[in-house]
């Protein structure tokens, strides 16, 4: 094992940070985050990172001290002579900001990305995206992973007699069809229209699910709104099933309760992000072991072009 490589992690994704640590046969750094009275925080590294690589891991969901906690452990890092300094940030916030989609407002994602660079990181670790352009958005390597890597062994082991692949809307028909294809098995596609975010005011099905178990795959469940509609729907057409394949669990609002009440027999999803309560129809598999992987052949200067199943 490479005696320079450190790996830390923040607040948000400490028990991820163990587990990838763990993996990789290393003790996870030691870091301390100090809040004063009026709310601001300072992080620092207890130990020395002169000339190490080191691997600093954080998802950057709300509230936004996630990212700013990142943000200042990456300069922290890089003020302390790190020789590289990697974010590995699993879920990446503010990526449904990637364009101007109306007049005035900002692309959050862009600016993230703006940040990350000024702080100081020299390379990305991120998995599954919202919108693969933002790769594009960074001056340093950016190395892409995809949950499929984990999500399609357990699917398999699940043997469904008839299974559809299915995409909650038309966004995110290629990541469905990806699976479709690699699957052999046919594709159902929900269109949906909203009047404002986060609230669903039309819904139709494209292609027979009758007599199917679907599986549903998008990259985040929020509020749950359209997944679960999406899902009832589906029975509705006469499904045998439906399940869905969701990488990062928001799960804001009402998403537990409608998940509760609705036709869903399994979620399932990664631990990128912790989820807020445990639930009866929750299954979450962890990317602790995927993340290891790459972290590894990055520092062997390895590829990691196996890791994309999909």
């Amino acid at each position: 094992m490479p005696e320079h490589v450190k790996i830390f992690a923040c607040t948000a994704s400490q028990h991820l940070g163990e587990q990838i640590a763990a993996s990789y046969g290393v003790q996870l750094g030691k870091v301390v985050v100090q809040h004063f009275s009026d709310g601001e925080f300072q992080a620092s590294f207890e130990e020395t990172v002169r000339g190490d690589t080191v691997f600093i891991v954080q998802s950057t969901m709300p509230p936004t001290e996630n990212l700013f906690e990142l943000l200042l452990m990456v300069d922290a890092a890089r003020r302390a002579s790190a020789k590289e300094v990697v974010a590995v940030i699993p879920y990446f916030g503010f990526a449904r900001q990637d364009r101007k989609d109306k007049p005035r407002v900002a692309i959050g994602s862009k600016l993230v990305a703006n940040m990350l660079s000024a702080a100081g990181i020299t390379r990305l670790m991120t998995m599954d995206l919202h919108a693969d352009q933002i790769q594009g958005f960074f001056e340093v390597p950016v190395d892409h992973l995809f949950g499929s890597s984990i999500f399609l062994p357990y699917l398999r082991s699940l043997n469904l007699p008839n299974l559809i692949m299915a995409a909650p809307d038309t966004g995110g028909t290629k990541r469905a069809n990806s699976y479709a294809k690699f699957l052999d098995t046919g594709l159902a596609i929900c269109y949906k229209q909203r009047k404002k975010a986060n609230e669903v005011s039309n819904m139709t099905v494209i292609g027979d699910v009758e007599g199917k178990d679907v599986v549903i795959v998008d990259d985040i469940i929020d509020t749950a709104g359209t997944l679960t509609k999406a899902a009832d729907m589906m029975m509705d057409k006469g499904a045998n099933s439906v399940r869905a394949i969701i990488t990062h669990p928001v799960l804001s609002g009402p998403a537990y309760e409608r998940l509760t009440k609705s036709s869903i027999t399994e979620l399932i999803v990664s631990d990128t992000i912790p989820l807020k309560q445990d639930h009866p129809k929750i299954k979450v598999l962890t990317v602790a072991d995927l993340f290891k992987d790459v972290i590894d052949n990055v520092v062997s200067k390895k590829s990691i072009s196996s890791h994309f199943i999909i």
